[in-house]
């Protein structure tokens, strides 16, 4: 992996973002920059939990703490549940930088049509999540989370110290177990400058890699880009059959 070619796809994606949001003056960008996405393609695909993202940390956080709308899932018993959990990020607020509480009994009740859920998708920036209820959430949220990229970031609650956790947790980047061969990581910002976008890239593969069984060997090309944009290539090794 080039750190020099991380660079240089990144300068040509920065510089043809900026050029479109010349073009579309009257579509205002949030202050968090678009999302850039670092695209993996495996060799084979790895036998890992869906329903259990896996963290990189990276030295700029994608995720954006201050200011975002962040929704917290909870659980519901013992003590935990939403109204307890109101209560308790109603104390650190201005820490927590929490905007709604929602425990999994409401959001199997108030939620069970697509059309909710599809607005609950859509009106906050960032989902966090109680680790002991990841599992449970994929069959209750529904497509629109997958399909956004929106799945909720697993936090640990259990400890107490939440808004060190809730901090935590934005800080770094998640790799969504598809079950195919091919992950899209969240890896870098529009607003981030060339040299951090390489800087995340390098750090995100390498933290990559050390959770693949066959480490970076399993790895069979990577690629930078937006949401809109081409892929722009940023390390390929030739297949087994065309050697």
């Amino acid at each position: 992996m080039d750190r020099a070619q991380a660079k240089k796809a990144a300068q040509a994606l920065l510089k043809w973002l900026g050029g479109e949001k010349e073009k579309r003056k009257n579509l205002l960008e949030g202050d968090e920059g678009e999302l850039l996405y670092l695209v993996v393609s495996l060799k084979k695909p790895p036998n890992f939990k869906k329903d259990k993202p896996q963290k990189l940390q990276v030295p700029h956080p994608v995720h954006q703490y201050d200011g975002a709308e962040i929704c917290l899932i909870v659980k519901d018993h013992k003590g935990e549940g939403h109204k307890q959990a109101k209560e308790k990020v109603a104390k650190f607020e201005k820490k927590a930088g929490i905007t709604k509480v929602l425990g999994v009994s409401k959001l199997k009740t108030k939620y069970e049509s697509h059309e909710a859920k599809r607005q609950l998708c859509n009106t906050y920036d960032l989902f966090l999540a109680d680790d002991r209820v990841i599992r449970v959430l994929p069959s209750l949220l529904g497509k629109s989370f997958f399909k956004k990229k929106k799945q909720p970031i697993p936090v640990r609650l259990a400890a107490g110290k939440w808004d060190m956790a809730i901090k935590k947790a934005c800080q770094g980047t998640y790799v969504f177990w598809s079950g195919g061969n091919c992950l899209n990581i969240k890896i870098a910002r529009s607003n981030h400058t060339a040299e951090e976008v390489a800087e995340n890239i390098m750090v995100g593969v390498e933290k990559l890699a050390k959770i693949l069984p066959g480490k970076m060997n399993d790895i069979q090309s990577l690629y930078l880009k937006s949401v809109e944009s081409v892929s722009l290539p940023l390390y390929s090794v030739v297949p087994e059959a065309q050697k």
